[in-house]
């Protein structure tokens, strides 16, 4: 995943005013939630040793190389993107970012207990807003949602609506359902009310094996079918509807990598044709609804010549709008400042770098005239 950028000329002057769209703030320990939590809730972290659990997801072990690079490593044995400062010095300063959005990848949304994962996705949401949106007025963030329960997801978006920092609601790849069954629609009513893209991040509740063959044995193969997660799901938003019903809503791939994407959309579209009976409401062309409902992240690029791969996607969805700036940091995902590969037309990297995140993400320039807005 690393190693295939072009060496050259510092480039991150022309970064300047991007919009970074995956940004990981990692929760250092559970002891920085607890005062988010009720009563009740601290008490069972005390009862159950909760606080003895470690939290982050297991789809990027702490210690894998991929889920740090190695000058973004903090001292002292802290979780990789735990700090602000050095966010701040490693990317929101350095690559003069206007905006970034804080996609927090924490185990609240995937207890077993839907009271419990609500609780710590509330606390989680506010320990964002005090820590980390109050503490830099670059920063934004993703709504972070118990998504097994429709209900409480509902309850928890409703509650961020106000503050125009929450600029999208976030969902993992792999949970219990694919994601366009019908009894997530409400949440997608919702974010497409408050305009609300959904993002969904790689990763997995690990509620059932990550590949469609079985468990894996090593971290390799849960990393590379990640990409055969967002084909599945992208497939099952299309095929039930979702984007006929909410023909405003957005949807984000972050971290999905995109060389899958055109074989996706040719096979998606030629079968299509042939059995488009049996879902009438997909009335048209698979690749024409991604062009205008899907948004993938740059990184990673999961390609020998990213350049050229960018370039022929865009070719082949007949569409520059598809991709938004991203440094997925703290992953491992480019050398130096390298965050997007050079030779790009001026146009698609100006695209790519903030037009195409301002069109998909309508908070972004709200949320400069009003922090607290009410509906």
């Amino acid at each position: 995943m690393t190693g295939n950028r072009p060496t050259g000329p510092d480039p991150s002057a022309s970064f300047a005013g991007a919009i970074d769209c995956d940004l990981h703030p990692a929760v250092p320990s559970m002891s920085v939630l607890l005062p988010y939590l009720d009563d009740y809730w601290r008490e069972m972290v005390s009862v159950r040793a909760l606080d003895r659990l470690n939290l982050s997801l297991t789809s990027y072990p702490q210690n894998a190389p991929i889920s740090c690079r190695p000058d973004w490593m903090p001292d002292g044995g802290a979780k990789p993107g735990s700090s602000l400062k050095a966010m701040q010095e490693h990317v929101l300063d350095r690559f003069e970012l206007r905006f970034g959005i804080l996609n927090c990848l924490y185990g609240a949304q995937v207890f077993h207990s839907e009271d419990m994962a609500a609780a710590f996705c509330r606390a989680t949401n506010d320990w964002i807003r005090d820590e980390w949106l109050s503490r830099d007025k670059r920063l934004r963030a993703s709504i972070v949602i118990p998504a097994h329960n429709t209900e409480l997801a509902v309850a928890e978006i409703e509650r961020r609506a106000r503050d125009f920092r929450f600029v999208q609601v976030m969902m993992l790849v792999s949970g219990e359902v694919t994601l366009g069954r019908r009894q997530l629609w409400p949440i997608y009513r919702l974010a497409e009310r408050l305009e609300l893209p959904i993002g969904v991040h790689a990763g997995s509740a690990y509620r059932y094996a990550p590949t469609a063959v079985g468990w894996p044995s090593h971290f390799v193969e849960d990393y590379v079918a990640q990409s055969a997660a967002f084909e599945n799901q992208l497939q099952s938003m299309i095929s039930e509807g979702v984007f006929a019903k909410f023909p405003n809503l957005k949807v984000v791939a972050i971290e999905s990598g995109l060389t899958w994407l055109s074989g996706f959309i040719w096979r998606a579209d030629k079968t299509w044709k042939g059995v488009r009976a049996e879902v009438p409401w997909v009335a048209r062309p698979p690749s024409q609804i991604v062009r205008d409902h899907v948004r993938f992240t740059a990184q990673p690029i999961d390609a020998a010549d990213e350049r050229e791969a960018i370039l022929r996607l865009v070719d082949h969805v007949k569409s520059d709008r598809l991709f938004l700036f991203s440094t997925d940091y703290p992953h491992w995902q480019f050398e130096g400042d390298a965050a997007l590969p050079s030779g790009l037309p001026d146009d698609v990297s100006r695209r790519i770098m903030s037009e195409n995140a301002l069109a998909t993400y309508p908070r972004l320039s709200k949320a400069d005239h009003a922090m607290e807005i009410a509906l």
